[in-house]
């Protein structure tokens, strides 16, 4: 149950990570980390965390960041993370307990709004590409970096540039009653509103940054062997809705995705490409 009032700009997806997803996520959390470690690991190198600093991980979800952010700062700095989900947070809150990193604290909180301590910096895995308005939100989080603050984080690029999205999208789709899924609405929140990296360069020298560096990374991630990366496809992102929308279709879906990942599998497990920014900004 989440303590965060589902109101203000950004109420849709407070109830969405609270009551929709977010327990979902809470209990994949060990998957969805080794999907994602990677890339994050990318941003993290060029915020690239000092010894004592204060830092922000804004959209932190299940902790894995705020964690490795906090080792590099040592117990003399600082990491905030924060998230709207309650069931996220709970999972961030005992993996900080277990592996005895005291130089963390968790927030319920929507970062477009929050007014955040003053910071060293500020860093996101995934977590940037939801607020209602993005303008306000960066110039949110730019007010709580000291002088000489920066920003890193990776979001996704476009749909088209994700494989690990399409190929089992790909596979479900003929099974779907109706249409195929909707487009995507440029620039609507969600995990490709800034698909355009031009227009993210627009978004972050509105909200007042200068020094703004977005780059290209392809990558391959995955979910890791064959039946976890089904499993996981079948409750989490555009194939987890699907399944959960045609329960009757469920095992026809399931044998789907199978098909189409068991072309894709490797020594280190089903292994797609994928297209994100790392950003960095100042």
């Amino acid at each position: 149950m989440t303590v965060l009032e589902a109101s203000g700009p950004n109420a849709a997806q407070i109830t969405y990570w609270n009551e929709v997803v977010g327990p979902t996520w809470a209990a994949m959390h060990d998957a969805l980390d080794g999907e994602l470690g990677v890339l994050g690991l990318r941003a993290i190198e060029r915020l690239a965390p000092r010894p004592d600093e204060r830092l922000i991980d804004i959209g932190c979800g299940c902790g894995a960041t705020t964690l490795e952010l906090a080792r590099r700062v040592g117990p003399a700095g600082l990491v905030t993370g924060a998230d709207i989900s309650a069931p996220m947070l709970d999972v961030a809150r005992r993996r900080a307990a277990d592996a005895g990193l005291g130089q963390t604290r968790f927030l319920q909180v929507d970062a477009q709004t929050h007014g955040f301590d003053a910071a060293d910096g500020a860093f996101s895995r995934f977590g940037v590409m939801f607020f209602a308005d993005p303008v306000a939100a960066f110039a949110n989080i730019r007010r709580a970096l000291k002088q000489g603050g920066r920003l890193a984080f990776v979001c996704w690029q476009s749909l088209e540039n994700n494989p690990w999205m399409t190929v089992p999208l790909a596979a479900i789709t003929p099974l779907l009653p109706g249409a195929a899924p909707p487009p995507i609405t440029p620039g609507a929140p969600g995990p490709f509103a800034f698909a355009d990296g031009e227009r993210l360069r627009g978004l972050l020298a509105a909200a007042g940054f200068t020094e703004i560096e977005v780059s290209s990374n392809r990558e391959q991630i995955g979910w890791g062997d064959l039946e976890t990366s089904v499993n996981t496809a079948l409750r989490v992102g555009p194939v987890g809705v699907a399944a959960r929308e045609n329960p009757d279709l469920r095992p026809q879906i399931r044998d789907a995705v199978r098909a189409a990942f068991a072309a894709h599998q490797t020594s280190e497990g089903v292994r797609l490409e994928s297209g994100s920014w790392i950003v960095r900004a100042a």
